[in-house]
């Protein structure tokens, strides 16, 4: 199975539901990767904010923020190689990484989803 490690830009936290306003594309691969770890994908996520070493210490993520910056993150990387930056992987995006067949109720995105409890 692939492994995905998300570099995040600088958050007081992964869900998107700290502080007073949500960001609905935290929550959102909140749960896309929560679905994901239960398929069997590795999954590891990496704050600017609380964890720079890891940043650092990655070639590939070393050299992406330097020609980059950090308004460029999040950065995913599949197996150690650039998949995607600037935004998160949809649920349809990780299954087609890891090859697996998504259900139609799978798919359904948004506040009004089978999947979601936002509204």
């Amino acid at each position: 199975m692939i492994s995905i490690q998300v570099y995040d830009p600088a958050l007081c936290c992964s869900t998107g539901v700290c502080g007073t306003e949500i960001d609905s594309a935290l929550v959102t691969f909140a749960a896309d990767a929560d679905w994901a770890k239960k398929q069997g994908i590795t999954i590891e996520r990496f704050n600017l904010s609380q964890q720079p070493l890891a940043f650092a210490e990655n070639e590939v993520v070393k050299k992406f923020l330097e020609r980059s910056g950090a308004d460029a993150l999040p950065l995913i990387l599949m197996d150690g190689d650039i998949a995607l930056a600037g935004r998160y992987p949809t649920r349809k995006e990780l299954a087609q990484w890891a090859k697996i067949e998504l259900t139609e109720s799978e798919t359904k995105t948004g506040c009004c989803s089978k999947r979601s409890n936002c509204c």
